[in-house]
């Protein structure tokens, strides 16, 4: 059924290819009027402090009536609506113009649409409004991008959720959503800090100036306010409005370039003149400098603390890479169509290999074969900080994946469900700060998945010198194996940790034939590190996880 949200949107001349309106957009006002005559404002609801639910679905939607089936969203109506604690208000909209009103209550779509799929009506006590044009309700800012689509609207007139009903919309966070917006405004005075816009990542020699969006929180025109940037309680740079902004009007700041920046915790702070909450004007961010990790690189994603150092995902709609159970997913079978996200891993110092390359396992499954999806994904190499990029893998579709297609939500139950990817970087061999990045774009089709990335000589130890390399056990707890064929060398075997510290170290001389060296690690911390062996300056690798 969940295909059927997509195709139906395009037979009903539903606009698919724009992402929702993501979360902190302002959002203009509507009227609009439910199949009992009775017109909302939302404006009136959301300056009474409630926080304001809308479901737009449309009547032929299968996914939409599976979440109708639910009773989440009336369940919450009856509960933390006008008839209940009066918290919030719910509205369910059937936002495909084409269809006629009777189609809600389960008659007839009207000729060329898809028949309903029942009645919407019966046992519902929310607000329910057909529109007549798209137009009334998206000119608040407020896209209709694919259904059910759904939005949670702060006091503040901001957008607090925003994604597809049945992900967002379950009666338990539902429910959760009371209580996490800001109050709506009752000073005369009181200026509130909304976001840090500028990429907080940036490269060493680099400048660094911030940007930041304030919102007028007072019931009076906001005329001053007073940006103050601090990194260890010492100013580092500063910022000003002047102006005439009008109660919830938003407005962005630059402010004075930070030169020489280093790594560490932000402070970013508005106020006003008389300024009656100063609490709500603070954000608080990090900058991070980049340092380049030596080479060989490991991530196998095993550490639940991501994002690691580094490491960074971003999403000009919201719909990043999610860290899942040891590996890295794009979650392309909720994410609508054209939805593209970025994982950045943590630049590589590419000088000290031979024929650099990078290789990857990933797992990818389609949704169905009668439609076939198009999810991608894709690699880009930058030499330059990000300013340009150079695409190394692009597979996309039956291309990418490794494995049947299903309808269920794909997850990975083993090794097998993976491929390995190996993917030459000799065109950046010598390079001292190598940017890669991992980008996915949805066809809302099913979920992809990158692990056990791996950044070093593709070339290994020459095979009249090495062959047959193996590291057992793998996991480890009290030992390491490191088994190789020698071939009359000189060999060191290393054990080195992702920040390419060496934790144990043997040189071996004049070794030849079936070698079998042992690496305590009943002292190693957990975690996972690499086993590197080198002879006539040319180096071979294999990760291993102590635990």
């Amino acid at each position: 059924m969940k295909k059927l949200l997509l195709s139906l949107a395009l037979f009903a001349g539903i606009s698919t290819v724009n992402a929702q309106t993501p979360v902190g957009t302002v959002v203009g006002n509507f009227t609009l009027t439910d199949l009992n005559g009775t017109p909302h404002t939302l404006f009136d609801y959301l300056d009474a402090g409630k926080t304001v639910v809308i479901d737009v679905s449309a009547t032929w939607c299968g996914p939409c009536w599976g979440y109708h089936g639910t009773n989440a969203l009336n369940d919450f109506y009856n509960a933390k609506g006008p008839n209940g604690t009066n918290e919030a208000m719910v509205f369910f909209i059937e936002g495909d113009v084409s269809t006629p009103t009777t189609g809600l209550s389960g008659g007839a779509n009207g000729t060329g649409n898809p028949a309903s799929q029942g009645d919407w009506v019966t046992g519902e006590n929310m607000p329910i409004i057909d529109l007549t044009t798209a137009a009334s309700f998206e000119n608040t800012g407020l896209d209709i991008a694919f259904f059910p689509v759904m939005y949670v609207i702060c006091p503040n007139r901001t957008v607090y959720k925003s994604g597809v009903a049945g992900s967002i919309g379950t009666l338990a966070l539902l429910n959760s959503y009371i209580g996490g917006c800001p109050s709506p405004a009752t000073a005369s005075a009181d200026v509130t800090m909304m976001s840090y816009n500028t990429d907080t990542y940036i490269c060493t020699g680099s400048s660094h100036t911030p940007e930041v969006t304030i919102q007028n929180n007072s019931t009076t025109n906001l005329t001053n306010a007073t940006v103050t940037i601090t990194q260890g309680g010492n100013t580092v740079s500063t910022g000003t409005y002047t102006g005439n902004l009008a109660s919830y009007g938003v407005a962005t700041i630059t402010c004075t370039p930070i030169t020489n920046p280093s790594s560490g915790a932000l402070v970013a702070t508005v106020t006003t003149t008389g300024d009656a909450l100063e609490t709500n004007g603070v954000i608080n961010t990090a900058l991070t400098v980049y340092t380049a990790a030596a080479a060989p690189l490991v991530q196998d994603f095993t550490s639940t603390a991501f994002p690691y150092s580094e490491y960074k995902v971003s999403s000009q709609t919201g719909k990043n890479w999610e860290y899942s159970s040891g590996t890295m997913k794009y979650d392309c079978y909720n994410y609508a169509n054209t939805s593209k996200g970025d994982l950045f891993i943590e630049p590589v110092n590419l000088s000290s290999l031979v024929d650099p390359s990078l290789s990857f396992d990933v797992a990818y499954r389609g949704y169905t074969s009668a439609t076939p999806e198009t999810d991608k994904l894709e690699v880009f190499v930058s030499t330059n900080c990000g300013s340009t990029w150079t695409s190394v893998y692009n597979k996309q579709g039956a291309t990418l994946s490794t494995g049947a297609t299903q309808t269920a939500s794909f997850t990975p139950a083993s090794a097998a469900d993976y491929r390995n990817e190996n993917v030459s970087l000799a065109a950046f061999t010598g390079q001292s700060e190598v940017f890669i990045k991992y980008v996915g774009t949805s066809n809302y089709g099913n979920n992809m998945y990158i692990d056990n990335i791996n950044v070093s000589s593709a070339t290994s130890v020459s095979e009249n010198e090495l062959t047959s390399l193996s590291v057992y056990p793998n996991p480890a707890s009290t030992e390491v194996n490191v088994s190789f064929e020698a071939k009359n060398g000189n060999y060191s075997v290393k054990l080195i940790d992702l920040q390419g510290r060496v934790i144990a170290n043997q040189n071996l001389s004049n070794l030849s034939g079936t070698q079998v060296i042992s690496i305590p690690t009943s002292t190693v911390a957990k975690g996972s590190y690499i086993v590197s062996i080198t002879s006539n300056g040319m180096t071979s690798t294999k990760s291993v996880v102590i635990k």
